[in-house]
């Protein structure tokens, strides 16, 4: 990844349909995302089951273009009779946001607190650290659960929560401004950017018309050559 700018983006899974294969689907999705990171040298912190935060120069830049409907065919292994189905999966790419950009009045939230599930050992589970923060004029919500101290995970979802603020604000740009072209690129649109066809062993992503094999290697973390050719999609 040729950028030398540090950036920090959140990433997440959403609205998967199809069942309990999309929910793998999604889980599939996380660790090639994860295994991605690793390999070009990224950090990657857990938010939530759906959700990791990845800190990298050029991150952002490189990712941004992956936010859209990932559309998944394959023989489930829930499957007996082996029947091809198909499911999706929303990955969504957001910005770490400045608190200068969006500023929250502190009185619009509403806190809640239950014990955590992420690293730290029993004390986690005993302790109320897990943090869901809603904002009470759009109803957006953010959670962040795998610090084993409240206070940091506090402030993980008060970030998260100024990201999803910020795509809203973005989205009410689309709807509003003519010709307005979001930087969070064509997948806040929620089209079908991707298939990943496993009988065939093909990735093709449908912005570009571009095919590719190796969808194991893919799956795998080995996304590089798809990322520099979408990053840069208008």
């Amino acid at each position: 990844m040729n950028n030398n700018q540090l950036q920090v983006v959140y990433l997440e899974i959403r609205g998967a349909t199809g069942g309990d294969e999309a929910k793998l689907w999604g889980q599939d999705l996380l660790r090639m995302y994860i295994r991605f990171a690793g390999k070009v040298g990224w950090k990657v912190y857990s938010v939530s089951d759906n959700t990791i935060k990845i800190s990298g120069f050029g991150a952002f830049d490189s990712l941004k273009n992956e936010s859209g409907v990932h559309r998944v065919q394959r023989v489930p292994v829930t499957e007996k009779r082996g029947r091809i189905h198909t499911s999706t999966a929303t990955v969504v790419v957001l910005p770490e946001i400045k608190e200068t950009e969006i500023q929250i009045n502190p009185n619009d939230l509403e806190w809640s607190f239950t014990t955590g599930g992420g690293h730290g050992g029993q004390n986690v589970n005993k302790v109320s650290t897990a943090v869901r923060l809603v904002h009470k004029p759009t109803g957006t919500v953010a959670e962040a659960r795998e610090e084993r101290f409240q206070e940091q995970n506090r402030q993980i979802a008060l970030s998260l929560l100024r990201s999803r603020l910020w795509e809203r604000q973005e989205a009410e740009k689309m709807r509003t401004v003519a010709g307005y072209r979001s930087v969070i690129g064509r997948g806040m649109r929620s089209e079908k950017i991707r298939t990943y066809n496993f009988p065939q062993d093909r990735l093709t992503d449908h912005r570009i018309g571009k095919n590719w094999g190796k969808l194991e290697a893919i799956m795998d973390g080995e996304l590089e050559k798809v990322v520099e050719l979408t990053r840069n999609i208008q």
